[in-house]
């Protein structure tokens, strides 16, 4: 595994190791050591998966402390274009960064505590997974609604989940992080 960049403070870029040969494919999509050394250090907790048809957008989800969780997300078929948005108080607050993920490209990003996650399909079926740090807390669950912080999704018709719709602006947050 290896650091491509640094999109945000502490939200990282990762190309995972692979190795090919006649039968296919091997990806390690985590190693404790290499992640640690990198800065982005992810204790899972839980893992799961969503599948989106083209022009799905999920978004801006995060949790609220003390269930906050750092995520390590990347698109295993099809492709993405993930956003990430800053809600960290201090000088990258409100900044936005986004990235395609894919199948093709096998790219992963960290996301740190206080950084709200998000992605629009950009493929007929798109398979994203995800590990966190700490279980998913129902009660502790967040979001900023997708199109309330200047971010072009480059989508004319989005289909969204009616709980996404109903987030609050980015104006209107107070960020506890």
């Amino acid at each position: 595994m290896k650091l491509l960049k640094e999109l945000l403070p502490a939200c990282f870029l990762l190309e995972p190791s692979h190795f090919e040969d006649a039968r296919g494919t091997f990806v390690k999509t985590y190693h404790e050591g290499i992640c640690k050394s990198l800065g982005a250090n992810l204790d899972i907790q839980e893992e799961f998966y969503s599948i989106s048809r083209k022009d799905v957008i999920r978004g801006m989800h995060f949790q609220l402390p003390p269930h906050d969780h750092d995520k390590l997300v990347y698109c295993t078929r099809g492709a993405v274009r993930d956003v990430l948005l800053d809600l960290r108080k201090g000088p990258g607050y409100g900044k936005v960064a986004s990235v395609d993920l894919s199948g093709e490209n096998g790219l992963m990003v960290f996301i740190p505590k206080g950084v709200a996650h998000g992605f629009v399909a950009l493929t007929e079926e798109a398979l994203m997974l995800y590990k966190t740090s700490t279980v998913h807390t129902p009660s502790a669950d967040c979001g900023i609604r997708w199109d309330s912080f200047g971010f072009d999704w480059q989508v004319t018709a989005p289909i969204m989940s009616a709980r996404d719709e109903q987030h609050g602006a980015f104006a209107d947050f107070i960020s506890p992080f």
